[in-house]
């Protein structure tokens, strides 16, 4: 399939295939990619670039689970392990500052901590802070939530939406080849309970993004399937609101790699995202892997969200990320107009706060 064909399928509104993905990872004209991938986002979102202003806190690294691609958790005992106190939490969500929207919420799968905790700390966080978002628990965490709980995923879901939970953040999908998957990560639940427990997700009435981790051991055939399973549980339910390609950092993980992805091939893949996804409103550069200037580079590769100002991440920064972790919302702003677009201040539903001119 030459990329001509798959330009004119675009233009068609057409959806691409399997094959038309996996050539697309092929060529290496990746000026073509970035138009292709530009007049889709234009269809969609015109000029417009969103961020949030959020805040994440990590609450424990110590997890049942040893992946090997993770270089955030500990087991209970070694150094560098740490748990938060739900008044820890409370006292770091003071910290967040005026204007913070969303508090995003990830961390291990604690061996002690009943599911009663976790309500609680919604609970305490809702009650302090009654108008911010709390978008938390990967699906890996919710489905170790249900075990926990003894209910039906659908039970557990809707325990944590009453006591406060908005949204879920779509973090551990990785990837879902299950040879890959494996390697990976075999301690974790596989492609197809990720996908169950999103499903679940949306199904109770909750939103969620959804995410890819590349740039290990992967193929790009392996990145067109996961994508093409994400388009298809989208069909189904409408519950993802973006898609997230997370750029894997090998720095004290047990998966070697002699160098971080290239700017190349993180712009493609965002590019090609675009192209696949097209019942997803949202293609959005997490800046903290990707670094401030491929961020905004990616402006014009189908990118129309640059995430939020993040304060404090620290999973990423344990695998050797080189960010701050941390920006204002000034510099989110500057960064959109510097590329010719129209910064949007949203929340994380993507109701509209502020629209610069």
């Amino acid at each position: 399939m030459s990329i001509d064909k798959i330009k004119e399928k675009i233009l068609l509104n057409k959806r691409l295939t399997r094959k038309d993905g996996i050539a697309l990872f092929k060529s290496s004209d990746l000026l073509a990619l970035g138009r292709m991938a530009s007049h889709v986002a234009q269809k969609k979102n015109g000029n417009r670039v969103y961020f949030v202003q959020n805040m994440h806190i990590n609450p424990t690294n110590i997890c049942v689970n040893r992946c090997k691609f993770c270089a955030f958790s500990r087991s209970k005992g070694e150094p560098g392990a740490y748990e938060m106190s739900i008044d820890d939490i409370l006292g770091k969500a003071r910290c967040a500052g005026k204007g913070v929207r969303e508090l995003h919420i990830v961390s291990g799968l604690h061996p002690d901590l009943p599911f009663e905790w976790y309500l609680d700390m919604l609970r305490a966080l809702k009650k302090e802070f009654p108008k911010i978002h709390l978008k938390a628990f990967t699906a890996v965490e919710i489905d170790y939530l249900a075990k926990l709980s003894g209910l039906s995923l659908g039970n557990t879901l809707l325990k944590l939406k009453e006591a406060g939970l908005g949204s879920l953040p779509g973090g551990g999908a990785e990837i879902f080849n299950t040879t890959v998957r494996n390697t990976l990560c075999a301690e974790k639940i596989s492609g197809d309970r990720w996908l169950e427990v999103i499903k679940a997700a949306h199904k109770v009435g909750l939103k969620s993004n959804a995410t890819m981790l590349y740039g290990h051991i992967e193929t790009p055939e392996h990145r067109i399937d996961h994508l093409i399973r994400l388009r298809e549980l989208q069909d189904r339910t409408g519950g993802f609101q973006a898609f997230i390609p997370l750029s894997f950092h090998s720095q004290n993980t047990e998966i070697k790699k002699s160098a971080y992805t290239t700017g190349f091939d993180d712009l493609k893949t965002l590019a090609i995202s675009r192209l696949m996804l097209d019942n997803f409103d949202h293609i959005k550069a997490y800046w903290v892997m990707l670094g401030e200037k491929i961020a905004q580079v990616s402006l014009n590769f189908g990118v129309d969200d640059l995430d939020g100002t993040v304060v404090e991440e620290k999973i990423t920064k344990a695998a050797g990320g080189t960010t701050d972790g941390s920006m204002t919302k000034e510099d989110i702003v500057h960064l959109i107009k510097q590329a010719g677009r129209t910064p949007v201040e949203r929340d994380t539903v993507y109701n509209v706060v502020k629209v610069w001119k």
